[in-house]
Formats: structure tokens, C-alpha cells, sequence
């Protein structure tokens, strides 16, 4: 019996996308900051808890807004905004997975009785909780709709 070694080209993997490299993030933080606006829209936040999810002033948060539209360009979001915008996203994603109806972009803004909100509305004990409380909403959302 003949063994025949087959030899395999080693393909590079390709590189895990972070939030590390500025030019990542500059190269990133236009769509970002796109979706982060229209979740912002459809969860009907206002100004201060836009800002306060992403961890910036409000006076930061209305400039931010207003980047990106028309010709204007976004500048580099700091590894933090990226990765809170990253989690929200999440969020809003298992949400509309989850849900059918509007309640996909009620549910961040209504009182909730479940152990990680302790009686506040979710977007509430995110921005109390950080980027932290943030991951658990992600995995607790993804949890309820079966996605673990």
C-alpha cells in the first residue's frame, strides 16, 4: 500500500476585525456612528441617554450626531464608543429576531422585573451599568430568543 502525503497550501487566516488600530476604527465609525443614530431613532432615546450609552457628554454626543451626514466625515471613535456601539447593536439585532412587532424597540424603554434590571427599563441599568451590564443584556437577550 502506496500512502500518498497530500500537502495543503497554508491559507493565512484572515485578521479578527478589534477595535484596536485607530485606522480600523476610522475606517469604521461612518457605519457606526449610522447605526448607532437610527437605533437611537427607533428606540426613541433622548438626548442624554444617547450620550450616557456612549459614554460621552451630551454637548460630544450632538456633535457626533451631526458627523458623517452629507459630505461631512466621521472622525475616529475611541475603542470604548466602538465597542458600545458593537453591544447596542447586538442588542437591537436579537431584539428584532426576537420580537415581530414594535416591542423590538419598546422593550430597551419599559420597566422590566428580570434580575439584571431590578425594576429600571434596560437602556436605564446600561447606562448605571456600563459596558458591563451592556454584554449581560446582550447575552440575556440572545439567551431568551435561543441564540446560545
Amino acid at each position: 500500500m502506496v500512502q500518498v502525503l497530500e500537502l495543503k497550501q497554508q491559507v493565512p487566516s484572515p485578521r479578527r476585525q478589534g477595535f484596536a488600530s485607530e485606522a480600523d476604527r476610522t475606517r469604521l465609525a461612518g457605519t457606526a456612528m449610522k447605526a448607532y443614530r437610527r437605533l437611537v431613532e427607533q428606540w426613541d432615546l433622548t438626548g442624554a441617554q444617547a450620550a450616557a450609552l456612549l459614554g460621552v457628554s451630551l454637548s460630544t454626543w450632538e456633535r457626533l450626531k451631526s458627523e458623517g451626514r452629507g459630505k461631512a466625515s466621521v472622525r475616529a471613535l475611541s475603542q470604548d464608543q466602538m465597542t458600545r456601539i458593537s453591544v447596542l447593536t447586538g442588542i437591537y439585532k436579537g431584539l428584532h429576531l426576537l420580537f415581530a412587532d414594535g416591542m423590538a424597540d419598546r422593550w430597551p424603554v419599559l420597566a422590566n422585573s428580570g434580575p439584571l434590571f431590578e425594576g429600571r427599563a434596560p437602556v436605564a441599568a446600561m447606562i448605571e451599568g456600563g459596558i458591563p451590564l451592556m454584554l449581560d443584556v446582550r447575552r440575556y437577550v440572545d439567551a431568551v430568543r435561543g441564540g446560545l
